[in-house]
């Protein structure tokens, strides 16, 4: 069980209801996921948006929400959070409940709309070979040193990849090479990560039914390394 109160984000915090000492169990913005005092994100999506799935997570347990938008009928029982962006929060919140795995290795972006890919695994063979337990992070798969993972996306949402970064700590790797996409970017799914170092392979003008101008994709790149410290 971990008190909410250590792991809120430093900014964006808009307003609390309810108690303010409130305990989770997990983290998930998915509301099938919930368990018994869970925190529950609401995220707004392009398809959906998560805001309408508050009481859903109530119903199975949620003792805490983070969300934009306060329920009109928000239980006294529960803890909301408004925050300006639930999904940045979550980034920074998912990282401080996992301990902030990606300070404790070096954790390294690769982003580009070709050689994303080729170019992690670059890198996780080289380390490897100079004796590093690495981490890889990537479309085709995950590695956790020796140990393969089935991949669901270029990059995971916040959650996802804090507790694959974790799994990583834990088993003594060293440094993490990840794929990091335009639309992770856009979506805040890196919010709250500790980046060594980044590396930019190229840009065409793809992917533009999601970022509409050439622009936009050009600034979602731009802004990785803006990140960087």
């Amino acid at each position: 069980m971990v008190d909410l109160n250590n792991i809120l984000p430093k900014t964006g915090i808009l307003g609390r209801k309810g108690p303010d000492n409130a305990v989770i169990s997990s983290i998930t913005s998915d509301s099938r996921n919930v368990q018994k005092d869970s925190l529950f994100f609401a995220i707004p999506g392009l398809q959906t948006d998560g805001h309408q799935y508050i009481a859903n997570a109530i119903e199975k347990g949620a003792s805490a929400v983070v969300c934009e938008n306060l329920p009109k009928a928000a239980p006294g029982n529960i803890c909301f959070v408004v925050v300006e962006d639930s999904s940045k929060a979550m980034g920074e919140m998912a990282s401080a409940y996992y301990d902030f795995p990606s300070a404790k290795l070096k954790l390294v972006g690769v982003t580009g709309t070709n050689g994303k890919t080729t170019s992690v695994f670059l890198l996780y063979s080289l380390f490897r070979d100079m004796g590093h337990k690495v981490g890889l992070i990537s479309t085709v798969k995950y590695m956790i040193h020796n140990q393969e993972l089935e991949a669901t996306h270029t990059t995971p949402d916040s959650i996802s990849l804090n507790k694959l970064l974790s799994q990583m700590v834990r088993e003594g790797c060293e440094y993490c090479f990840m794929e990091v996409s335009s639309h992770a970017v856009n979506q805040k799914r890196i919010a709250g990560l500790n980046y060594t170092g980044g590396v930019f392979t190229n840009i065409t003008h793809d992917h533009l039914d999601y970022h509409k101008t050439f622009d936009d994709y050009l600034a979602a790149k731009k802004s990785f390394f803006d990140q960087l410290d």
